[in-house]
């Protein structure tokens, strides 16, 4: 009977390991840094965020983006070559691939070709544009540089 506890705790114990890496790899916590989100998000708060495909994206969700200049590599860290630490922008999804362009809303996209968000693209916004660097300035932003959707603040129900 010993030996079948004994070897009941070592399977719990790689299912418990096996859940641990599904979690770690399917969720991330982000730490919110500046404005651009305010009043949604403060500054300080940290964001649970599921790592989504962008063909899932639909507006009005809040997205975590590699900030320009950072891409992240299939384990979220920076590729090779890249900062130690990427920065981590927060924003909310204004367009997805397929949409309307956004014209009167995004001045950098009033002479964008085409009439639709191309594949591969975003449009996206802080809910603080006066503090927030966003598709307003830099025009589309690339679906490569998705993190994930953010779920809900971390000590929120």
């Amino acid at each position: 009977m010993t030996g079948g506890v004994v070897v009941a705790a070592a399977v719990a114990c790689v299912v418990v390991a096996l859940a641990v890496v599904w979690v770690r790899r399917r969720y991330v916590v982000v730490t919110v840094q500046g404005e651009s989100m305010l009043p949604t998000y403060r500054p300080g708060e940290r964001l649970v965020v599921r790592r989504t495909p962008a063909r899932s994206l639909r507006d009005g969700q809040v997205v975590v983006l590699a900030g320009l200049g950072h891409r992240p590599g299939p384990d979220g860290r920076p590729e090779e070559g890249a900062e130690l630490s990427p920065r981590w922008i927060v924003k909310r999804v204004a367009a997805v691939p397929g949409d309307p362009i956004p014209r009167d809303t995004v001045p950098a996209l009033r002479t964008a070709p085409g009439t639709r968000v191309p594949d591969g693209h975003l449009v996206v916004l802080g809910d603080n544009p006066d503090r927030s660097h966003d598709s307003r300035h830099a025009g589309y932003m690339t679906t490569d540089r998705l993190l994930g959707v953010v779920l809900r603040k971390v000590g929120q129900p």
